[in-house]
């Protein structure tokens, strides 16, 4: 059980740390809101500004997207879609763009990234399963209606053509989320201010000196705060998905989160993380799992071939393969 609860922190911790505070001008400490959203805690804290109802908003805009984007919420869009038997269902504006958005990074993938993989994420359950593996009956039945190429979007609708389909935006969302609260707080004239979804961390301006944010990533199944490398960003995003977020482990084996459409199973390719440096973090977070599901060589390749993206894999002996320094 106690392996449980600190696996379970570290999830709500996020896998990207502030390693050094902001240094700040005359007294501005900043202003600080922290809440349960997504099932992650989401916190933001920005410089420059006394007015709280800034993040008053920024609290409303989380729910507003975890409303629309949930797979969990049953009045959500997603979860309309989910519940239509295939019927077209007509959705926000905002969630059919976030669908095209995911949909281009499944072709991109070969279908390796897939946002159907609801009906196995489902059964598997791995942010509540103590060690359940399912029956392979079971892992064949929900694979049969993994495809992403039954998605059809027309306008603002979006129906599944597999009507056992199921969407899962959990790859993406946060990403968009981010940048949707970083666009907001811009509007409102903050120059200085750091985002944090679960594993996913944005970056508004630099730091009120004038240096860049120096961002920590945390070293996979290690105590919490345990660094395996950092880097300096400003006004950028940094992503990190990997095998330690939400999985179980028996028999030797560890079963995490991040599922491979072709199998059933959990990817098994030598990967324990990637961490994605980006300027949008809709695209940090899909890359992120992208990449898992690519493998290194595959994952390096595609980065090294998408400008302004960099990215960090770590492989299952905890070496350290940086796009910035490989060829």
């Amino acid at each position: 059980m106690k392996k449980r609860i600190k696996r379970i922190l570290l999830i709500l911790s996020g896998s990207i740390l502030l390693l050094s505070g902001c240094s700040t001008s005359g007294n501005d400490t900043g202003l600080e809101m922290t809440g349960m959203y997504f099932d992650t805690i989401v916190s933001v804290k920005i410089w420059g500004t006394k007015d709280t109802s800034i993040l008053e908003q920024t609290q409303e805009l989380c729910t507003y997207y975890e409303n629309l984007l949930s797979r969990t919420i049953e009045t959500s869009d997603v979860s309309r879609i989910n519940n239509a038997n295939g019927s077209p269902v007509s959705v926000n504006q905002e969630t059919a763009e976030l669908i095209e958005t995911a949909l281009s990074y499944c072709e991109l993938s070969g279908g390796r990234f897939d946002i159907t993989i609801a009906p196995l994420s489902s059964l598997w359950n791995l942010g509540h399963n103590d060690g359940q593996i399912p029956d392979t009956a079971a892992i064949e039945e929900a694979k049969s209606h993994v495809d992403y190429h039954n998605i059809k979007i027309v306008g603002n609708t979006v129906q599944l053509l597999d009507s056992e389909a199921a969407i899962d935006l959990g790859a993406i969302a946060k990403g968009y989320i981010a940048d949707k609260i970083k666009e907001y707080l811009e509007s409102e004239g903050v120059e200085h201010g750091l985002i944090s979804l679960g594993g996913n961390t944005v970056v508004i301006g630099n730091k009120t000196d004038g240096s860049p944010f120096h961002l920590g990533i945390q070293k996979p199944f290690a105590e919490q705060n345990e660094i395996i490398d950092s880097v300096d960003v400003t006004d950028q995003s940094v992503v990190s998905s990997g095998t330690y977020e939400r999985y179980f482990e028996k028999d030797g084996r560890i079963y995490h989160h991040i599922l491979n459409p072709d199998t059933g199973y959990p990817y098994e390719n030598n990967l324990l993380q990637v961490t994605i440096i980006s300027e949008q973090s809709v695209d940090g977070d899909a890359l992120s799992t992208t990449c898992f599901a690519l493998g290194l060589e595959e994952g390096m390749r595609l980065i090294q071939n998408t400008e302004g993206v960099e990215a960090i894999f770590v492989t299952d002996d905890y070496q350290l393969h940086d796009s910035r320094t490989e060829n």
